[in-house]
């Protein structure tokens, strides 16, 4: 995998907000895992705040084209998970003191 690849997406995510917490989704912890292919074909796994987030038809959308967009990435595949559900614990340090947590 490309460390390089890998933190050009990772800043790519970090252009995404969940509408209802002024948090980029990478510092938020919705995402999971970021699996490169060697074809550079991208797979996230990721979760949402709650299961009727209302973020949810568009947030993985958002994620989609924000990644695609990284030059070198050939595709990109969102999954959504629910295991584990996301708690506050899973916020960067950052997140949680910007969230006075």
């Amino acid at each position: 995998m490309s460390q390089e690849l890998r933190e050009k997406i990772v800043a790519a995510l970090k252009t995404c907000y969940d509408p209802e917490i002024p948090i980029d989704i990478w510092e938020l912890g919705l995402i999971y895992d970021i699996a490169i292919a060697e074809s550079n074909d991208v797979t996230l796994t990721m979760t949402l705040t709650t299961p009727h987030c209302p973020a949810a038809e568009i947030l993985p959308a958002d994620v989609e084209q924000k990644v695609s967009a990284v030059e070198g990435v050939a595709s990109v595949k969102v999954d959504i998970t629910w295991e584990p559900a996301w708690t506050p614990q899973m916020m960067s340090e950052a997140a949680r003191l910007e969230l006075n947590l």
